[in-house]
């Protein structure tokens, strides 16, 4: 990957390898009577689908840091856009059964919200995603003590983790299609955490219709690392209302039972029989107020059947209206399942207000509250190590 120089707009057109010579005559008769053939069409209709990145300014944060927006649009016009704060997906556009383009992420239209109110949407959350009991753990005989935001507990990375953060980027050509780097540094005592870390995400948006997340970490001192991506999803699109007809199937057979806090018991519980099942296709609603999901909806982590480090299916899901379908690959151990179950009165694009369940999320990560107990596995990254996980949003229409 080479990374390419910023501009305040500037759009890249990977993979074109034209020579443009001013002023030059071609030979006599070297084309007389030459018709164009089907591939000069081809090629003439290959070139406007070039795949692109462009980069615009996206407003200031309340200290003055410029925030950018990068938009990324693949060969068959598949379109992301990510932002430098909190290197937070905004928008994602894929196509329907009839070919219609809908982006199927919640957001909003502007910085000041995601500033002010976003519940994480699209975001990069950690240092540890996900929530660490009453904001405690010990560390090498050392007892750490975090921000509490969530109740008695600590949610993905505190009140002012790596997502509110604005991180540096790069844009990148990959043989894959158009890509953003995004890299962060987290100081020592960053929130409470042990170490500096250094964090890099970027986001790949492939010609296969791929969203591909790769993380990398590296840090001086043992810390706790757990990355994930936050984005609702709604395969409908944010105005469709709500996903409980949503066809969901994960790839799980186990599941982390929680307590009346949403904190692990450090059980490792089968899923059969129970609400919790979705080995089979099911849709989200079909049983979102049986027991054991807690009033409100899911909000639970799911053990992958996959083995950890190594790329395995983790999740399907489907819209049957627009046929919309999204499969999600990860080298990741656990997937947090949520329903959304607070967005109720949330104002977002275009003024949509959406609803409760108006989006689900699949964090692909660790297990929550990993630091506290000693048979999930460890979140502990060490200095010479490199924390690595990749996540990959594929999508395609089921007719």
């Amino acid at each position: 990957m080479a990374p390419l120089g910023k501009a305040t707009l500037f759009i890249v057109m990977l993979g074109i390898g034209l020579a443009m010579v001013g002023g030059c005559k071609p030979k006599e008769n070297a084309d007389k009577g030459r018709v164009a053939s089907k591939s000069d069409e081809k090629g003439k209709m290959d070139e406007k689908k070039m795949a692109q990145i462009q980069m615009s300014n996206w407003g200031k944060t309340a200290d003055g840091t410029a925030v950018e927006l990068y938009t990324l649009t693949n060969k068959n016009g598949v379109v992301a856009k990510i932002a430098t704060y909190g290197a937070t997906l905004t928008e994602l556009h894929v196509p329907d059964k009839d070919g219609k383009m809908g982006d199927v992420v919640l957001g909003f239209d502007n910085l000041e919200q995601y500033i002010k109110e976003s519940p994480f949407f699209g975001a990069t959350a950690g240092r540890v995603a996900n929530r660490i009991a009453k904001g405690k753990f010990t560390l090498n005989g050392v007892v750490y003590t975090l921000a509490t935001n969530n109740g008695p507990n600590h949610l993905h990375g505190g009140i002012k983790g790596i997502d509110k953060a604005v991180w540096r980027a790069e844009a990148m050509q990959t043989k894959d299609g158009p890509a953003v780097k995004f890299s962060h540094t987290s100081p020592d005592k960053d929130e409470g955490y042990p170490g500096k870390l250094d964090i890099s995400v970027t986001y790949i948006l492939t010609n296969n219709d791929e969203l591909k997340l790769d993380y990398k970490a590296k840090t001086d001192k043992a810390t706790p690392v757990n990355l994930t991506h936050h984005s609702y999803f709604n395969l409908g699109t944010p105005a469709s209302g709500d996903i409980l007809d949503h066809v969901l199937m994960i790839n799980a057979d186990r599941f982390t039972p929680v307590d009346a806090t949403l904190i692990p018991t450090g059980e490792l519980m089968p899923v059969k029989g129970t609400a919790m099942d979705f080995t089979k296709p099911m849709t989200i609603g079909s049983r979102i107020n049986e027991k054991p999901v807690p009033d409100g909806g899911y909000d639970h982590n799911y053990v992958l059947n996959g083995k950890a480090g190594e790329m395995a299916l983790a999740a399907r899901a489907t819209d049957p209206q627009t046929g919309r379908t999204m499969e999600i690959w990860t080298s990741e151990p656990g997937v947090q399942f949520y329903t959304g179950n607070f967005l109720s009165g949330v104002k977002g694009k275009g003024g949509i207000e959406y609803k409760k369940h108006g989006g689900f999320c699949l964090e692909t990560q660790h297990f929550p509250d990993s630091v506290n107990h000693a048979n999930f596995p460890t979140v502990i990254l060490e200095p010479g190590q490199t924390y690595s996980q990749v996540t990959v949003h594929k999508f395609y229409v089921k007719k």
